[in-house]
């Protein structure tokens, strides 16, 4: 056989996964959030390959409104990761495993209209994560905390969590939050909140 015409399988994985890498560049201006410390990981290095293809280059892609990690408010030191994809933009937070109960990542969004929304999470998932990130949603109703096992691998696109359905006022008088408190058992990993409208809940059924 021509091993010209036909590279071995090895060379063949590396052209793949700078393939996927190139193919994941972002299409976007975003840049990196100012308080955030930078990724330690070079370009391409990932625990795992396979889920390189889930990752969401472009947030401005994805239906819904979609508030990433570049525009949320930080509270205490969270450092940039590739590590482990898929993720959302250029990259996640974490918590750096410290200061538990001391840190959070706050993700405000404009919303066009007052409605119901359905509230996605986006995380990647590793043993390494905490199995309870606490995660508060302020709607129209009050705000409501879940607790989110980030070591289970998200059902949607294997990427995002659904956290529930609420109804919220147009504008920026809303949040979702995550914090830190009560994870010693793991990283806290940020990334980005999908709200996709939805019809009323009390709404006829078309």
């Amino acid at each position: 056989m021509n091993s010209a015409r036909h590279p071995p399988r090895p060379v063949l994985a590396v052209l793949c996964a700078l393939t996927c890498a190139v193919t994941a560049a972002p299409t976007s201006k975003l840049t990196p959030h100012p308080d955030a410390r930078p990724n330690t990981h070079a370009p391409g290095e990932v625990d795992r390959p396979e889920l390189v293809p889930f990752i969401v280059a472009d947030p401005a892609s994805l239906p819904g409104i979609v508030v990433d990690e570049t525009a949320a408010t930080l509270v205490g030191a969270w450092q940039y990761s590739t590590h482990t994809p898929p993720y959302v933009g250029l990259g996640y937070l974490h918590d750096l495993r410290a200061d538990k109960g001391a840190k959070s990542a706050t993700f405000t969004p404009d919303l066009p209209r007052a409605g119901w929304y359905e509230v996605r999470l986006a995380h990647c998932a590793n043993v390494r994560r905490t199995t309870t990130a606490p995660v508060t949603i302020r709607h129209a109703d009050g705000e409501t905390t879940v607790r989110v096992n980030q070591r289970e691998e998200p059902p949607h696109a294997r990427l995002w969590r659904t956290l529930g359905t609420f109804r919220f006022p147009a504008g920026r008088t809303c949040f979702v939050r995550i914090g830190n408190a009560g994870t010693a058992d793991g990283y806290v990993i940020v990334d980005a909140v999908q709200f996709l409208p939805v019809p009323s809940p009390s709404a006829p059924n078309p």
